[in-house]
Order: C-alpha cells, then structure tokens, then sequence
C-alpha cells in the first residue's frame, strides 16, 4: 500500500479524529481525567486507590514484580511496602475485595530481568481471592504489552507504566536519587513515563477490557463489575479534563480465530495526516516504517508542521544495544553519563489531540503485541485544547529544567516548538541535539526488521529457513535412515540393559555413588573440566554431559561445573575451528552448516544465542563453526553463556527432582517433578537472527536501499553514504533541513555524535525519495525544502 494511501483521509479537517471501529475500539465519556508524570506520582495515586478499593482490583501488565515498593520513603498507612505483601494484606483486610493480576508469560531470555518464581509469589502464598497468572494466549514472537489498571470499576490507569522493578522516579530525575534502587538494593538511572487516569464510563469501559484479557487467559471468569462504583479517585491528584470523551485505543494480533486489531497504528497515521503546526512524539522507540514514512510525507510539504522527537539518548540494556544500536563511543575522561532512560508513549498534534498509553513506535506495537492507549481531541473546545497543550508544554519544561508557564509564554512568543526548545537551552537539565552522523559499521544490519520488529505474527518455519534454507534440506530418505539408525541404537541399548551388567553400573544410586567419589577427590573441578574438554572433543552431546553432571553432582554444583565446563570445551573448539578456518570447515560442513557459517559471520551475538536455544547442530560442531566464521571472543562467549544458562539450569533441576522422586516417592516429590518438567515456551522476543533479506512490503520497497531499519541500529544516513559523502566523510540524513536530535543530560549542554542514536536518529524516510523537495546546500549535504523537524533524545 502506498504511503499516500496509508495517510489519506476523506474526512474534512473539521470530522471528528477519534472515530469507533477505525482508529479507536470505545468512545466513552470520563469525569475527570489526569496525567500522572513519571513513576513518583503514579505509583502514590495507585497505592492510594489500591487501598480504598471494596470490590475488584485488575491488573493487566507486561511485568508485574511483587517486591515493588510504590514508596520508597514509607506510605505510612500500617500495611507493607512491597507489592506482593501490600495486596495480600487488602484482600485479608478487605473480605469483599478480589484481585485479578495477569502479567506476561515472558520469554526466558527476560528471565534475568524478571523476578524469579511469580507464580509462587504472587499466587500460590496470597489468599485465595487474590489471583496471579502469566498469560501467553498470543502469537509466536509476540508479547502481552498492555498495562491497565482497573480499580472497582471506578478508576482506571493506562499508560507505559508497569508495577515492577526500576521504574519509579520522580520528575527531577535527579543523577544522584538514593531512593532509586532495584529490590537487590543497587541503584539504577533516571527513569521518565507517563500514565493516564480516568473515572466513570471510561473507566467502565477499560474494566470490560481486562476482563475479557482475563477469560482469554483461561482463567475462570472473574467478578462482574459494581452496578454503582464508588468514588475512588485518588486523592491528591487534580484533574486535567472534566466531562471528555475518550477513546480506548488497541493493537490486537489475529490468533485463535480472532481478527487483527490495528487501530493504534490508524491513529497515528491519521493524527499526523491532521497535524497543521506541531506533531510532538515522546516514545522510547523509533522504528516503525509506517510511521517513519508518514512523518517524512508531512516533512516534504513546504508548509508541514514541525516535528519534535523525543526519545532517550541510549538503548538501555545488553539486548536492545545489540539489536537496535550495535556502536560504542569514546567518553571523555571524567563525563558524567545522564542517560535519562525515556519510556513514555505520548504523541500530541497541535492543541487538538493527544494519546498516552502502552504503545511504541516500532512495527511490534503496530500489529504484534497487545496494546492499549487512550486518547482525546479538543474538538474546538477551549479547556480541552488548553488541557493537550498543556501536558506537551508540562512534559518539554520538565525536560529543560523550566517552570511549564515559562515554556508556554515562550512559545507564545517564538510559535515554534523548535525556536522554543533552543532558546530555553542551557540550563544544567536541558535537552541536547545529538548529530545524525554514523559509523561505518551500522551501515549493515545486525538482524533483519521483519523479524526483529515484525508488524505481524512471524511463521516459525521462516525462523528456522534462516538456519536450513529449503535447498539445503535432506531428502525424506535420508531423514528415514537417520530415524531407523537411531531406533537401532536404542534397541541395543536396550538389549544391553537387560542382557548385562549394564543395569547395575548406570542406575541413579551408582552414579550418585560415583558422585560422592569423585567429590572427595582432590583435584575435582579440574577432572570435571577436563571431562567436558574430552566430550567436546568427542562429539558426545553436551546435554547428555550436563545431565550426568547434575545427577552426579547436584543442581547447585552441578551447574556451575555443567556452565564452566560447556564454556571450556567451547573455547577449546571453537580455537580448533579458528585454526582451521572458514575454507576447510566449509570444505567438510556442507550446505546446512554452510548457511549456519554465514550467519554467524554476519551477525555474530544474536545468531551464537539463537544457535545455542535452538539445537540446528551438536554442541562441538558449532563451536568449531563459529571458530572458523572468525566471530568475536567477546559475542562467542556470551552468546554461548546466555544461550545455555536456561537449558543448564533447567535439566539439572529436573535431574535432581527426578532423584528425589525416584528416592522418595510421594504426592510431594512427584508434583515438584512434574512442575520441572513442564516445558518452557520460548518466545525468542526480540532475539532470533535472520539473513539481510527483508521480507518484502509494498509500502517499504521504493526506498528499501536508501533506509534500513532502525531496530538493528541503521538510519538513513547509513544509506545515504552510499549516494552522497559530503567533505570529511560526515554522512547526514539526506532530505531533511534543520534535523535536530536532543539529548538529555544533567551537565551544560553538549553535542555528541550520533552513533549513540543511530538507531533511534531514524529513517525520516527521506525526502530524497522525492527529488523535487530537494537541493543542495553550501556545504553539499542535501537538504529538504521546507521541512522542519527535531529528534530529541
């Protein structure tokens, strides 16, 4: 579908924006409505309302951790800080009360970002009528990203905001804040987000919603709402809008039978097409083609609007550095970082129309995952439209360190967003452009967009054709032979085990036996390392040797012998295939280990991960592929360490409540057996690698070559070096004039390059693509007429 398509509209700039069953599932009315900014204010509204609530508390969430402390200096209310223990203590208080919390069924590459054993914490230790699932009722590759709370029907919350770990801070994102620590007790850096909050029938509305999120879970059907809510709003918040109509916003992906919701996607799209003066964007990403394009359409208009992004200066956290930035810059010696880590989803256009809610602007939001927002437009009323001005002016001021009134008698005064932004510049909290240059090594992507950031359910046959292309499969007889070889083998083994001693030397008790041995040795670790070496070395499976180990040795021991030993007999292999170079293993591999050495060779880290979850090759072979593709020490090693973790841990679990079980067999021992056992479902969010081949979209195949996707950390200017390298080898963003990218930070303002940004620092797709738009400047960099825009982050 062409851009022009996807941004039209037959409606006259005076229709209503907001309309039901296009770009909004519910129009429905709110009382009062307010903006909660950043996690201080939300999370004190929350407890609030948590606390008065007589009837239903629904919690629909991407993470849910029940050590949160929603103040960190004391409520002070006599009941417990921590989340999990704050709700046990309502519900038991409150014989009425029932509380609904679904979070994520997260993927296990989150499994270290998560708290450990929710189920148990959250359900299994809480009265009966408090009520915990993980839901993962949604497609392969997808999330559950929602995060609504709905209190007796009576309050509602929507925003970015979940209830876990590292996200409270309060609006002065102060660098030193010291209650600003993770429940480990370690401090973590600024944190920005916005929630909404409604009353009435909006919130009525957002209650029907997670209750129907509650059903599709599996779960038993909760408790109808209230004929007559009370009044729960939180006490100390003012309203923003009184009397609004509001819109519930969604992303839905099509599964079990149900049809694809897009009306985030069409709301934004349609919002930018209406935009006259601003478009305001604060999102925690910027990689959506769709959106990309619609704002490069406006940008080509000799009398668009501006346009203001505001994002944060770093991708935080190893995946999304290795999946969307992939660079490293040089600090100078005594920098202070301010990385203020922005996570909000807020898009205003003019004074006319504003959302907050869940959703990003990646393709994932647009199609993928589970999304909800609200939104209101003025619709020619004074309060309301002084209402959307005002929470852009409030969100810019507290990002310049000025007082809101400030920034709005400005902009009075410049009717520029940019002109304001640059003239209130300089303060110690300020925003900072960042330059749209990039290295040459983002000049090729990591992962291929159409699986880092699908806008639609991805078929994991495509995952795997990355792996084993169609042509380098084995014929149905071969895969017959190989079948009957190994059903040979386990009838020998089976001869063996009941025709010879072999029964007497392999049962739990020997090996056990063995275990206690071998303990008492002295020289121990390294008999067990020099094992795995030998393995390795043999070709035995590794997982065959992990789980001796953790018999023999125990879960605890066993795995971090299992862990130090694959790591070793890893590196000893991975030397031989270094040694022996890409030619000779290519020479002796053949195709399917072929294709596996061209992916490690381009894209390293993410592929050793996915090599390792998914077993496309023994062990040894692919440490001696990965060798000989010449892929970094720094990505085999951690690839190879976050690849085997959750499979090392898992069979060594299993192993040790097989023992039990098997030792002492009981209702007790059988039910942990059967919980360890259970599979885990791995949705590779965010992770899997692909060749460079983007899957086609008509919408994206006229400027394909000039802007890769910015989820592998590649902007325009990537592109563009191909096209046009202006004097000093400094590549810019071609067709865009007066592109500015603001950082944060707590220092004087300063410029940095924007290899910290590429990924974010866009695809503003190009007003090369029209060459009408664009000439050339002085210093030969081209340049779009008319166009105005800002990417701050």
């Amino acid at each position: 579908m062409a851009m022009d398509e996807l941004i039209a509209t037959d409606r006259p700039a005076t229709a209503p924006l907001l309309v039901p069953s296009r770009n909004c599932w519910r129009l429905e009315r709110a009382a009062r409505l307010s903006f909660l900014i950043d996690g201080d204010a939300y999370y004190r509204a929350l407890r609030d309302v948590f606390a008065r609530a007589r009837h239903s508390i629904f919690i629909v969430a991407w993470d849910i951790d029940s050590r949160t402390v929603l103040v960190p200096e004391g409520a002070g209310d006599g009941l417990p800080e921590k989340l999990g223990d704050f709700l046990d203590a309502l519900v038991r208080r409150q014989k009425s009360l029932r509380i609904y919390a679904l979070g994520w069924d997260f993927a296990m590459l989150y499994a270290f970002e998560r708290e450990w054993l929710p189920v148990y914490k959250l359900d299994w230790r809480t009265h009966r009528r408090f009520s915990f699932r993980l839901d993962a009722t949604h497609p392969v590759y997808a999330s559950h990203h929602q995060k609504v709370i709905v209190v007796d029907d009576a309050v509602a919350f929507v925003g970015g905001l979940d209830i876990t770990q590292r996200r409270w801070d309060t609006s002065e994102h102060l660098a030193d804040e010291p209650r600003r620590r993770d429940p480990a007790g370690a401090p973590y850096g600024p944190f920005h987000d916005v929630q909404a909050v409604v009353d009435a029938n909006a919130a009525r509305a957002l209650g029907e919603l997670v209750r129907e999120r509650w059903l599709r879970s599996g779960a038993s059907k909760p408790r109808a709402p209230l004929a007559t809510p009370p009044d729960l709003w939180p006490r100390g918040v003012e309203t923003d809008l009184d009397d609004v109509d509001v819109a519930i916003v969604r992303t839905e992906p099509p599964f079990e039978g149900r049809r694809a919701v897009h009306e985030v996607r069409e709301l934004h799209l349609d919002a930018i097409a209406r935009a006259r003066r601003f478009i305001f964007m604060e999102n925690q990403y910027f990689t959506s083609g769709l959106i990309a394009d619609a704002l490069a359409a406006r940008l080509r208009e000799p009398d668009g609007p501006e346009i203001v992004l505001l994002t944060h200066r770093d991708q935080c956290g190893w995946l999304e550095e290795s999946t969307m930035v992939r660079a490293y810059f040089p600090e100078p010696a005594g920098a202070k970082d301010g990385c203020i880590n922005i996570h909000s989803k807020v898009l205003v256009v003019d004074d006319e129309f504003l959302t907050v809610g869940s959703a990003n602007l990646n393709n994932r939001s647009m199609g993928l995952d589970t999304e909800c927002n609200i939104a209101v437009e003025a619709r020619g009323e004074p309060c309301q439209a002084k209402a959307i001005a005002g929470l852009r002016n409030r969100l810019l001021a507290e990002h310049l360190g000025v007082d809101p009134a400030a920034f709005a008698q400005k902009l009075a005064g410049t009717g520029s967003l940019i002109a304001t932004i640059e003239a209130l510049r300089g303060n110690p909290r300020t925003l900072t452009p960042l330059g749209t240059d990039v290295v040459s090594e983002l000049d090729t992507p990591l992962v291929d967009a159409a699986l880092m950031d699908p806008e639609a359910p991805v078929d994991p046959d495509k995952l795997l054709d990355d792996f084993v292309p169609p042509e380098s499969r084995r014929p149905a007889r071969s895969r017959l032979v190989g079948i009957a070889a190994f059903i040979f083998v386990l009838a020998a083994l089976a001869a063996a085990w009941r025709f010879s001693p072999l029964h007497q030397w392999l049962n739990l008790e020997s090996l056990v036996d063995v275990g206690d041995r071998i303990e008492e040795m002295p020289f121990t670790p390294l008999v067990v390392l020099g094992a795995y070496v030998l393995a390795g070395l043999l070709v035995v499976p590794v997982m065959l040797v992990i789980t001796v180990t953790g018999i023999v040795f125990g879960p605890l021991v066993g795995g971090i012998y299992a862990l130090a030993g694959a790591m070793l007999s890893g590196i000893v292999t991975y030397s031989i295939g270094r040694k022996l170079g890409r030619e000779t293993v290519r020479r002796f591999a053949g195709k399917r280990l072929n294709a596996i050495t061209r992916g490690l060779a381009k894209r390293g880290l993410l592929t050793m991960i996915l090599v390792r979850i998914v077993p496309v090759a023994p062990f040894t072979v692919v440490n001696v592929v990965a060798g000989a593709s010449h892929i970094g020490w720094r990505d085999f090693l951690l690839g190879t360490a976050l690849g085997m973790l959750p499979g090392i841990v898992a069979t060594v679990l299993f192993v040790d409540r097989l023992i039990a079980a098997v030792r002492h067999p009981g209702p007790k021992t059988i039910a942990l057996l059967t919980l360890a056992s259970e599979p885990n479902e791995l949705v590779l969010h965010g992770t899997a690698a692909r060749h460079c081949r983007l899957v086609q979209h008509p919408h994206r195949h006229r400027t394909r070559r000039a802007v890769r996707t910015a989820a592998h950390g590649v902007s325009a200017a990537g592109a563009a070096r191909r096209h046009h390298r202006p004097p000093g080898g400094a590549a810019r963003i071609p067709g865009i004039q007066h592109v500015r990218i603001l950082a944060h930070g707590y220092g004087p303002a300063r410029n940095r390059p924007a290899d910290a940004h590429a990924s974010d620092s866009w695809r503003l797709r190009q007003c090369a693509a029209d060459p009408t738009s664009r000439k050339d400047g002085a210093d030969g960099r081209s340049r779009c007429r008319g166009a105005r825009a800002a990417l701050c982050a």
